[in-house]
């Protein structure tokens, strides 16, 4: 590569710089944001499980039916929403995503009913599905493979901060302020529409929209030249794909097949505690209340923000850019902590419990990243990234399907010896790809 070249890549523009920082901020906040209404019905299922009226209608089974029929349409969603926010951007995407989502939440604390509840779980889904693939799409476009596992590891801490926070404010609304479990949807919506107005006003698609370069030019020459080894590697702006280029492309790669079987592999265990934590901790605890059984999977939540940095900047550094070692060493892990909770908790020791779940968030949130975000992008390439992201994501969500559903039926040790099983098969997956590297953008 050339001197002229190599000064070229390592040019800041400080407005571009100032723009790069909007955009992680804004999407992380949008992803984040988004788990204030997600996380509302799973707060809420504690007053609804005693409710003298619904308790009858709404069992842990009909719930659990409800949490399935909610992410069946997230699964599709993630399907179609990849696609469309690759096309006609990600703008249009997540703030539909938002405004319904939040709308969609106030009328379930209004409208409790089985009758209702259905179809508005059913557009929550849909709605939801809209900001992981619109989001990642949108820091695609301002960020280079040779960064992406350092930033995108930060930036992937937006989903476990949601996670980490939403049940407990949600949940401090619902039964310390409000003491009704109606209150955790209200509140979930009214945080929602904040954070629409926050992405409306500071949100752009691309670097073209505000008179700058697109990333290829301005930021990734030497590393794309380092990746593939070529002296005279250059980014080359190109148009943007049509459905079927991306869904070709990306459906055609091998390693996206892969993530995704990984990934339908690993979701469940992630969503049945996201779904349903407050209820496992509370029916393991038995003699805890209902805000410590909302606070204590707060534990999971806290590795959670922790595990995506940590194991981005590991694949980036000590495995130079490669994304699967990171992400067996931390399934091989997660094997081992899963196949322990059930005779863990048993011991009812709310400690041990806060122990093991930051155990599984640790383990469990650094696969996710990996899996999801920084390989997803890495291998759809910042063309593809929304159909990657998209159809990823869309095999996690069938997945995490069973993570909603099979709380309301199955036993705590049945479960997790279940969900240990899948993650070690999603890691005999991945082991033949230790050494795989993405293409460069």
């Amino acid at each position: 590569m050339s001197q002229t070249m190599l000064a070229k890549s390592r040019t800041t523009n400080p407005t571009y710089e100032r723009w790069r920082i909007r955009i992680f901020a804004i999407t992380w906040i949008a992803y984040a944001g988004f788990y204030f209404t997600r996380q509302a019905f799973s707060v809420a299922k504690l007053g609804i499980l005693e409710d003298p009226i619904l308790h009858t209608q709404l069992t842990k089974s009909v719930m659990a039916n409800l949490d399935a029929a909610y992410l069946t349409a997230y699964a599709v969603g993630q399907f179609v929403w990849g696609q469309v926010s690759d096309r006609f951007g990600p703008r249009v995407v997540v703030l539909g995503g938002l405004a319904i989502s939040a709308v969609a939440t106030m009328f379930m604390g209004l409208l409790p009913a089985v009758v209702f509840l259905l179809p508005l779980m059913i557009v929550q889904g849909l709605a939801q599905s809209t900001g992981w693939s619109g989001t990642l799409n949108n820091m695609a476009q301002f960020f280079s493979i040779g960064e992406r596992g350092r930033i995108l590891g930060l930036w992937s801490t937006s989903y476990a901060f949601g996670g980490l926070v939403a049940a407990p404010v949600v949940g401090w609304f619902a039964y310390d302020v409000f003491g009704s479990w109606r209150a955790a949807f209200f509140s979930g919506a009214g945080i929602v529409a904040v954070v629409f107005a926050l992405f409306f006003v500071l949100q752009r698609n691309r670097p073209e929209d505000v008179g700058l370069p697109p990333i290829e030019e301005y930021h990734s020459v030497e590393e794309i030249a380092e990746l593939d080894h070529s002296d005279d590697a250059e980014a080359v702006a190109e148009p943007t794909p049509s459905w079927r280029e991306s869904l070709a492309v990306v459906l055609g790669d091998r390693m996206v097949r892969t993530l995704g079987a990984a990934y339908f592999l690993l979701k469940p265990a992630r969503y049945a505690i996201l779904l349903w934590g407050p209820v496992i901790v509370a029916e393991q605890l038995r003699n805890s209340d209902k805000f410590t059984a909302v606070t204590v999977p707060v534990a999971f939540g806290i590795a959670g923000v922790a595990a995506p940095i940590l194991l981005g900047r590991v694949s980036d550094r000590v495995f130079k850019a490669r994304r699967v070692p990171a992400c067996v060493i931390s399934l091989a892990l997660l094997v081992a902590v899963l196949a322990l909770f059930a005779p863990l908790t048993a011991t009812g020791n709310v400690w041990v419990m806060v122990t093991v779940l930051g155990m599984i968030g640790l383990t469990i949130y650094g696969a996710d990243a990996m899996i999801s975000c920084i390989a997803a992008v890495d291998f759809g390439t910042s063309k593809h990234a929304g159909t990657a992201t998209g159809i990823i994501n869309c095999c996690g969500s069938v997945g995490a399907i069973l993570g909603g559903l099979l709380p309301g039926y199955l036993g705590t040790s049945a479960l997790f010896y279940g969900f240990a099983g899948a993650a070690f098969i999603a890691m005999l997956l991945l082991i033949p790809h230790w050494n795989r590297m993405p293409a460069a953008d």
